[in-house]
């Protein structure tokens, strides 16, 4: 067992790179008196099993308390338009996911006989059949804010009387032989093993106009993690993960009161949380964090490979900010000039959705949505037909060469 972790320090975990000039693995885990464990790779791997168990803590969660709580706050699901299935649009669906170009329509109007505005408004129908319910975006919103509130409300405890949480200096001082304590270490682990939990079920949540740059934030962040407990700068990582965490969950909770049509609440909400994450994100962050990685440590190693990277990542999670500071400033300024927040700026795109809050409103559609129904059917079963009677005919044609 020694043999392998002392091939894996030596290719994987190279002191050289990882640690500044004259600290080995061995000044980590030697002389840290005043706590109960010192940092290590194979400390990490607990986080796997964790993430998935986060994962099946989660499907459990939405379903016996998110789902029935989105009921007792009235949260609606808003009525989708239905279409008719027409096989060659459904497999062009399926494979373009309605992008489609000009000469593709033109295609599918020879295939199917239908004009391209029909052709069109089924796509357009068909595309808001897959967009995700208010209640599975409720019941995605609530869990993160369970998660994020209970780990800033329990790591700001265990911080606060920190000497570091108050002087960033103090994250330096006697490294890298720093004591982690427990509440540290499990700190550690539970942030680890949540954003792995999100980067593997990214792909099956609600897909946001963001989501290239939430992969981004998940992949960084499971780097920085990492590497910041393996080279003992725990003390400055618990400040990055609770600068984060002191704004996550107010705007979980804004998105779970606007999914529930409780417009005040969800304005109120989402005034104090643009307020946290612009001052959490924009001035303590670069201002004492970033400063403290980039400046205050050069004050007990000089600049090494592992230096740079940690303060790369961290200037990517800033540039992340700086992105989502400005989303957030469009919407105060929706909310400073017309009086309340609409959406979620990193929605999919709702202008495009037609859809209907509530049965009075659908009925009102019912006449020209049947009639347009009924002749899409029709038009549907003539596709099928002629596709068959094609098919017929080149049969025929072939036994005919044939003999």
């Amino acid at each position: 067992m020694n043999t392998i972790e002392d091939l894996v320090n030596r290719w994987i975990w190279q002191e050289d790179f990882w640690l500044p000039p004259g600290v080995t693995w061995k000044d980590i885990a030697e002389g840290t008196e005043g706590g109960s464990r010192h940092p290590a790779p194979r400390d990490l791997i607990i986080c796997l099993p964790l993430a998935l168990s986060f994962i099946a803590l989660r499907i459990g969660f939405e379903r016996a308390v998110a789902q029935p709580l989105s009921r007792l706050l009235g949260v609606r699901d808003r009525v989708r338009v239905g279409v008719t299935p027409i096989p060659p649009l459904e497999a062009f669906y399926q494979r373009k996911k309605g992008q489609s170009c000009q000469s593709e329509i033109a295609v599918l109007e020879k295939r199917c006989g239908l004009t391209q505005r029909q052709i069109q408004t089924w796509i357009h129908h068909r595309r808001n059949q897959d967009r995700p319910s208010n209640t599975r975006k409720f019941c995605e919103a609530s869990w993160r804010f369970v998660f994020y509130l209970i780990v800033f409300c329990g790591s700001l405890v265990s911080l606060v009387n920190t000497p570091w949480f108050w002087d960033q200096k103090e994250c330096w001082r006697g490294y890298p032989k720093q004591a982690v304590a427990e509440a540290q270490y499990w700190y550690y682990v539970t942030e680890l093993s949540f954003y792995l939990s999100l980067l593997l079920c990214v792909s099956g949540d609600t897909k946001r106009t963001d989501f290239k740059e939430q992969i981004v934030h998940h992949v960084a962040t499971i780097f920085l993690i990492a590497f910041s407990y393996c080279g003992n700068f725990v003390r400055v990582g618990t400040l990055v993960m609770l600068v984060h965490d002191s704004s996550d969950f107010l705007l979980e909770s804004a998105k779970m009161f606007n999914y529930a049509g409780w417009r005040k609440t969800c304005d109120t909400l989402f005034v104090v949380f643009a307020a946290v994450f612009l001052i959490t994100r924009l001035l303590v962050f670069p201002c004492r964090v970033l400063y403290t990685t980039a400046v205050d440590c050069l004050d007990v190693f000089p600049p090494f490979p592992g230096y740079y990277f940690f303060n790369v990542l961290l200037l990517v999670l800033q540039a992340l900010h700086i992105f989502w500071a400005w989303l957030i400033l469009r919407m105060v300024y929706k909310f400073a000039f017309l009086g309340k927040v609409e959406r979620d700026e990193r929605s999919d795109d709702e202008s495009e959705v037609e859809e209907v809050d509530g049965r009075e409103e659908e009925h009102k559609r019912e006449k020209n949505q049947g009639a347009l129904n009924s002749k899409l059917a029709s038009l549907a079963n003539n596709c099928v037909l002629n596709n068959l009677t094609n098919q017929r005919g080149r049969m025929k044609s072939r036994k005919t060469k044939a003999r």
